[in-house]
């Protein structure tokens, strides 16, 4: 009987609930609180305990928040939410109700009626609510369209009058005042996008105008500080994700846990761009400040692993193909070799550094030029590096140019030189974001370094063995584990495939996977150059000139008919041999008729 009068008196507040809201978020009036506060009154009147007025606020879908505390709930398609929040103070002039997901989108209104400039869909969303005088509660409503439940954070935060409003001036989204971040991804880059601030006001007043010529007394004095924050590598789950969105909500929160990456003014466009890392966790907030009240804001933050958990193929679970596992744990395999023996097997090396120049320069020129798909692109990679490979070592069999083998060698070790250079802050400074610049200023590193070590080749040569090689295996690592260390190389691989990479900031995370990583490459590094020092310290320096000893030997061996090379026959005639020994084993042998014993 009891079960019977909750669902009952449910269903008579769900409807008084409903003309509520419509009230007082559409209407606009005291209604609606009025409203609100009756049937709490009546709910307090029939259900006295607090697990029973808990329990019926449950079945009419009913979500209490309080100022700045974090909820965690379902959504479920079938059931929205309403979201509602008592007890505000008279001291806040406008609330920030904000909800997040991993990656399955919701919807965040100010009433049932979902229109374009009263809600917002997606996985961090929320809306600023301009509270009115004698106000003290605020609702919203919640929803999915995803077919499974959507595990879900939410929070509502208040500001005072003195606080810049964030999105307050609002000219290219839909809503009226938006707080939300935009994100964009693709490949090569994140952009993040986001509407200019506007300046605080008290309740009851008009806001300021925001398209005023710029000057201090208007919304072109605030300015925006740029967070960054990563997640732990390697952990997709979303209790992760959803825990650590709370220490990037409110404004001492994100500037004790995020990066600051860069200021913008008023006068600067409010979109910035920054090195996609897909797979890669980060949370992305932006702090609007306003100088002469000291005051600030904190826009939604929005996150982004720059992959989807959705898609069939690519998704973020499974990053690695299975042709760049192939392809790079050979090349680990090839760089362990080179890393310890490479000095004493020249020939090899040789092979390895002219399958990375060539491999590089060919993938860069394919990729510009066509839109054949990766694994395509990577087997002719392959084999276009086996060609450049094998040319450099003909090169030195035929002409044997120790100078220009050894600037091969030099500049792969130059170049791996100049990418680590750039990988540290010095890359995201502003003067390296004109191509001529950058370029202009990494060549010239690559190529200073094998001419500061023209005087002791050998040493070059060990070292680039070492290191190279070494790091063969940090890629190999990165297809099927993520690291921040591949992009070293991969940062200056995608600035030389796309234009527009260069206005990209190339921050990437650092933690206990990558200085692991980076002990296991500095080791593998040590390791390999202590041991060909050590082992070819009385050898020579670099093998005899191989056609030149070929020629040598043949001649030797023409003139000297006591060697026993000289009585060999020629190499045709050797191959005539034995391919008539193939021919007699495959043909049949003949019957020559009856065989009797010899009788003695």
């Amino acid at each position: 009987m009891e079960l019977q009068l909750l669902l009952l008196l449910a269903a008579v507040l769900a409807m008084d609930w409903d003309v509520a809201a419509q009230t007082e978020t559409v209407g606009n009036s005291s209604e609606g609180i009025y409203l609100i506060e009756e049937r709490e009154m009546m709910m307090r009147y029939y259900f006295p305990s607090e697990s029973k007025f808990q329990k019926i606020q449950k079945l009419i879908g009913l979500l209490e928040f309080s100022l700045g505390k974090y909820r965690y709930f379902k959504l479920t398609k079938p059931s929205p939410e309403e979201a509602i929040l008592r007890y505000i103070s008279s001291n806040a002039t406008f609330l920030i109700f904000q909800i997040h997901s991993q990656y399955q989108n919701t919807t965040l209104s100010f009433s049932k009626t979902l229109l374009p400039s009263t809600s917002g869909t997606g996985t961090d969303r929320g809306l600023v609510f301009i509270l009115r005088p004698e106000q003290s509660m605020c609702t919203w409503h919640l929803e999915t369209a995803a077919a499974e439940p959507v595990q879900s954070i939410a929070v509502p935060l208040s500001y005072s009058e003195k606080d810049p409003v964030p999105g307050g001036c609002n000219l290219e989204f839909d809503l009226d005042i938006d707080p939300n971040i935009y994100l964009e991804y693709d490949f090569f880059e994140t952009i993040i996008k986001f509407a200019p601030a506007n300046l605080g006001y008290a309740r009851g007043t008009d806001p300021p105008l925001c398209d005023v010529a710029a000057g201090m007394d208007s919304r072109w004095r605030l300015q925006y500080d740029i967070y960054q924050y990563f997640l732990p590598e390697n952990d997709l789950t979303e209790q992760v994700l959803l825990m650590h969105l709370q220490r990037m909500t409110e404004v001492p929160q994100v500037k004790a846990n995020a990066v600051k990456v860069v200021t913008l003014t008023g006068d600067d466009k409010t979109s910035i761009y920054f090195s996609s890392l897909r797979g890669q966790g980060v949370i992305y907030n932006v702090i609007v400040r306003d100088p002469l009240l000291n005051t600030s804001t904190a826009y939604v933050p929005a996150h982004t692993y720059a992959c989807s958990f959705e898609a069939s193929e690519g998704n973020c679970s499974s990053l690695g193909r299975v042709s760049s596992k192939v392809f790079f744990s050979l090349c680990a395999l090839l760089g362990l070799f080179i890393c310890f023996f490479g000095h004493r097997f020249w020939k090899t090396e040789l092979f390895f550094i002219g399958f990375i120049v060539m491999g590089f320069f060919f993938y860069i020129l394919i990729t510009r030029l066509t839109s054949i798909k990766y694994d395509v692109r990577l087997i002719l990679t392959a084999l276009t590096g086996s060609i450049g490979g094998i040319f450099l070592v003909a090169t030195w069999w035929r002409f044997g140019i120790l100078l220009f083998c050894m600037l091969c060698v030099g500049l792969v070790l130059g170049f791996l030189t100049s990418s680590v250079l750039f990988f540290t802050p010095l890359g995201n400074l502003k003067i390296f974001r004109d191509d001529v610049v950058f370029w202009m200023t990494f060549s010239c590193i690559a190529i200073v370094l094998p001419v500061f070590f023209m005087g002791c080749l050998r040493i070059l040569n060990i070292l680039t063995c070492g290191i190279i090689g070494s790091y063969s295996v940090v890629l190999a690592i990165d297809s099927y584990l993520y690291t921040s260390l591949s992009y070293i190389t991969l940062n200056v691989l995608k600035r030389a495939l796309n234009t527009d990479f260069r206005r990209a900031f190339t921050n990437v995370p650092f933690q206990t996977t990558d200085f692991i990583i980076l002990a296991v490459w500095a080791m593998l590094a040590v390791s390999g150059i202590t041991l060909q020092i050590r082992r070819e310290r009385d050898q020579p320096f670099f093998p005899p000139h191989p056609y030149k000893v070929w020629k040598r030997e043949r001649e030797r061996r023409v003139t000297n008919i006591l060697d026993p090379s000289y009585h060999i026959p020629p190499l045709r005639d050797r191959l005539y041999g034995r391919l008539a020994q193939i021919k007699e084993f495959f043909q049949q042998q003949q019957s020559v008729g009856e065989r009797t014993p010899l009788l003695l």
